[in-house]
Order: C-alpha cells, then structure tokens, then sequence
C-alpha cells in the first residue's frame, strides 16, 4: 500500500477528485438534448490513467458498467495515439466502436487527454447514450441484427478536435448519420462541455496541491482499493460454486442461451469462471470481452457496497470468458442487446454468490430493459424517435422486500418520467401503474413489476421491442420463488398479438388510437415464503399488491386471520 501520503491530505483530494467527475455529469445531464441522458442519466464521466487507461474516479450519478469499460475505450484511445504518434495537447478523441470500448453503439465515447506543463498527466473520458445513431431502426437496439452494421454506423476512435481545433468533417459524419441531428449536435456539445469543465476543475486541484501530491493520491487510491478487496474476500469462506440461468432467444432463432458461471474464492483471491456459457450467436446478445470485464466489475460492487470506483477493485480477481462465447464476441458481431446479456450475467453472479454468502447477496431483479421504440413522422414531416427502456421489480434481501418499480441494477439511472414522454413525444400512457402478483414471493418478497399501455396520437408509426425474461423467470434466493415473467402485447385491428418470440420483434405497425402493452417482471423473493410475517402479506393484500387468491397460494392463509 502507498503510504506517502497522509490520510487527510488523502481525503480531501479524494473528495475533490470525486467531486470533479460529478459535477461534469450534472454538466452533462442538464445540457443533454435527449431525454435518455438528461433524464435517465444514461452516461458517466471520470478521469483515467494516463499509461494503462485504468479507472482512476468516476461520477457517482453515471452508469456503474462505464467505470470498467471506460477503461477499455481509453486504453483503445491511447493505442491509437500510440499507433499513429500525433498525440498533442488540445486533442480529443470520439468513437462508439462497441468491440473496442464495450457496451454498444448508442455509447458515444469522448476522451480527451489532459496534459500539465507540456506532460500527460492522465484522460479525461465522457461517454453518453445518444438517441439514434444511424443503422436499421430508430433508437438502434435492432432485435433482428446479424451484424454490428444492422444496427448503428461503426465509428473508429479519430479526432474530434486536433490540438484544439474542431474537425468540422468529423462532425458533419456524426451529423449525417443520425435520423434526429439536432438532439446529437445537443448531446455532443453537452458532453464537450463536461470535458472543459473537468479540464477546468482539474487545472485548480492541480494548482492547490502539485502534479505530485495529486499523483500519490491516485496511486494510494488504487492500492486501498485493492487491500479492502482482499479483506472483504478474506472474510468469507473458500470454495467454489456454480449458477446458470438463460436468456430467451438471440433474436433470429427461438433458442434458450445460458450463461453458466463457477465463482471460486481461495484465501484473498476469486475467480468468476464462465466456462459453459453459450457461443457467439447470430442475434445481437453478444458483448464484447471489455463489457464483460465490467459487468463481473459491477456484480463486486453490488455485493461488497462499501468498496471504492476504482480499477484497484479488480486487482484480486480473475475473470474468464471463454473465447468464443457470446460473452467475447469479436467484430462485426451484433452486440446492440448488452443490456439483457449483462443482466444475465449480474443475476448468475449474484446466484452464485448466495450460495457462500447470502446474507451479501439480493435476490434477481426484473432482469431486462424492454427497449421498445416508437417512431414516426409528425404532420409537418419531422421525425420522431421515443426510445426508452422500462422498470421492474428489485429482489428481496435479507433486509427487507425488493424495490417496487426500480431501474436496472446496471445503472444509477432513472425511468424517464411519464410526463416527459408525454410532452416530448404524439403519445399517451393509458396506464402506468405496479403489476399485481409480480413479485416473487419470499420471507421478503421481491418488488413489483410494472404495466404500461402506450397509445399511438399520430397517424401512424413502426415499433420494436428488445426485451428478455419472457421464458425465464427472475429468481429467488435462499429458498425464495422467482418473480413473474416479461409479457408484451401490441394491438391492431384484429385485437391484442403477442410476438412469436416472446420478448422481440421488429416491424409492428400501430395505427392512430393503437397501444402497446408492456408488464414488466417482478424481483426474486429472498428466504422461504412461508416464514413472512402474516401481517406483511395482508398489508400487502390491502394495498393491491398481492390478490387475496395469490396471497394464499404462495403464503398460506394466515394472512387473512390478521386482516381480519
């Protein structure tokens, strides 16, 4: 461990830095010109090594998946400088090559180098979810892509702005490609702003304390970060164990996909061995091998909370992704699904995990993100893209039920409000209401699902859905009951349909006065149902949540001698 510096000194600069990357995500969130940034927060900032693009800081309101794959899109920034030799003060790179900075095309990734008396002294990074990006269908998540061209334009890491100088050629790409040019021209110059204001911020730490103070600190970070790991991991028992758990379909064929993983945790070591896991597939449910990195990243840090953002996490453990699985899939695989595989893997993980140490552990969450798209023209001939993801049930824990209507556990983000897509957007929300009987039951249930009834006010419009959990249901751990599974339904004139492959389909046409219908699944339950308190399940019952018919089934009838 670094012990040069002492630890006020330590404190103060960490909160300092910290405070950076999070005031360059407030810059970003309040200049974004689309909803899944400015409400959803689906972006993220931090600063990074200078050498080995490691995640030095990052912002706490971001994505938790960017703090490792944003490690992966700037060590490919630094090759690339490294490659051609040009790398000057004033340069900033943008790409969204999937295969290179993980997660999927939508991500538009910026890294800026941030040099300190003519030295690089470490990256700046911001990367964002822009609203459409080109490619097969709005909103890019195309569930009947083969290939990474099918679902957005491909951008390699080039310069955005050389030695201070914008490229307008790069910028009239990045325009060109996209069905909405105004809402990426906000997003970008959004996330440019973030980079000056972290630039900003970091020239006056860096005036207060010196280029060597600051780098102590970073060093000192990273090595604590790996000496509370290794106590935490200390604490538990050695062994191994295993988890499986299966995705739907890729998309084209109606196939269930697992994904295995055998956690084994030796002295201050672990493993996360995802040998047996499905190969590459036609579909898009691949990941690249960075987003995979990342995902075991986030799984730690849901498990042992108290742990800091920084690459030193991950210096004890040894993550293996079989070459060749869906989990390492190389370019032009399509890899515009993520979100459902990575879900996939936290719950496996988390699965696993209950079984040394349940007590850390929660049950599965709703596990997918309904990316459903509705686009159109309106009367004057503008283009219209809602692309939005959709919330769930949370899993129970030993401390209490899950959350009702929670986001994704990928993420600190938010479900984009009603209101807003309703303002935004020729729709109306018949409903928006919590899904009855969704949650898994348990000694602490899991939360409940949602339901959502979307109707169409323009004349017409083409919709897709990118879901999972529609076979499988969200598991319970502990001796816990699974959540209910993912039902979606689209109306046209012959009534209500369902997709042949449950939770995708691309080409739905809705007409004035159609809907869609979305009931999103509940959270795993935790410990033995029959062990909840009766009066938990009438309180329950009393609020709407469980059915009295519901009630009695997964919970006995003692419930109702109590609200009786």
């Amino acid at each position: 461990m670094n012990d040069t510096i002492d630890p006020i000194t330590l404190a103060v600069l960490t909160g300092r830095m910290e405070q950076i990357a999070d005031e360059m995500d407030a810059t970003l969130f309040r200049a974004a010109f689309n909803p899944i940034i400015a409400e959803a927060h689906d972006a993220s900032h931090g600063l990074y090594h200078a050498d080995t693009g490691d995640t030095l800081v990052q912002g706490k309101s971001g994505l938790p998946i960017f703090v490792g794959v944003m490690a992966f899109a700037v060590k490919a920034v630094i090759d690339k400088a490294a490659e051609v030799g040009d790398l000057i003060e004033g340069d900033t790179y943008i790409f969204n090559d999937a295969h290179l900075g993980g997660t999927h095309l939508s991500d538009m990734r910026l890294v800026r180098p941030y040099f300190r008396d003519g030295e690089l002294f470490c990256y700046l990074a911001s990367v964002g979810h822009w609203h459409d990006v080109g490619g097969a269908v709005p909103g890019n998540y195309n569930p009947s892509a083969t290939e990474a061209f099918q679902e957005a334009f491909v951008l390699p890491p080039v310069k955005l702005i050389r030695g201070g100088e914008m490229q307008q050629d790069i910028v009239d790409i990045l325009v060109r490609n996209t069905r909405i040019p105004q809402s990426a021209m906000g997003d970008l110059n959004g996330q440019l702003g973030a980079l000056d204001l972290g630039q900003k911020r970091l020239d006056e730490l860096l005036d207060d304390y010196g280029v060597a103070t600051v780098k102590m600190a970073l060093d000192a970070l990273g090595d604590r970060a790996d000496a509370l790991m290794r106590g935490e991991l200390a604490t538990l028992p050695d062994g191994r164990w295993e988890a499986v758990d299966y995705l739907d379909n890729d998309g084209i064929t109606d196939k269930a996909l697992p994904i295995k993983v055998a956690l084994e945790i030796q002295g201050d070591q672990m493993s996360l061995d995802f040998d047996g896991t499905a190969p590459v597939t036609a579909g898009p449910v691949n990941i690249a091998l960075p987003t995979a990195v990342a995902t075991a990243y986030v799984a730690i840090k849901h498990i042992f909370p108290d742990l800091p953002a920084n690459a030193g996490v991950m210096r004890s453990v040894d993550v293996r992704v079989p070459q060749g699985s869906l989990l390492a899939a190389e370019f032009p695989a399509p890899v515009g699904g993520y979100t459902e595989t990575i879900l996939r893997m936290i719950d496996v993980i988390f699965s696993a995990a209950a079984q040394a140490t349940p007590e850390r552990v929660v049950a599965n969450a709703y596990g997918t993100i309904n990316a459903l798209s509705i686009a159109g023209k309106r009367a004057n001939g503008q283009s219209w893209v809602m692309f939005s993801f959709y919330g769930g049930g949370h899993g129970g824990s030993i401390e209490g039920d899950g959350l009702n209507h929670g986001n994704a556990p990928i993420s600190t983000a938010t479900i984009p409000p009603m209101e807003i897509l309703e303002a935004t957007y020729p729709v109306m929300f018949r409903v928006w209401a919590l899904r009855p009987d969704s949650a898994g039951a348990g000694q602490h249930r899991g939360g409940l699902g949602a339901t959502y009834e979307i109707e169409l006010l323009e004349e017409k419009a083409d919709v897709f859905l990118f879901g999972e959990r529609g076979r499988f249901s969200p598991n319970g751990v502990a001796g816990g009951e699974g959540g209910a599974m993912n039902v979606f339904k689209f109306e046209q004139s012959d009534g209500w349909n369902e997709p042949p492959l449950v939770s995708k389909m691309l080409g739905i046409k809705l007409k004035k006065g159609q809907a869609v219908r979305l009931q999103t699944p509940g959270g795993g339950g935790y410990g033995p149902p029959r062990k909840r308190i009766a009066a938990a399940v009438a309180r329950d019952v009393a609020l709407g949540y469980l059915t009295p018919e519901k009630a009695t089934e997964f919970y006995g009838s003692a419930w109702a001698e109590v609200s009786s």
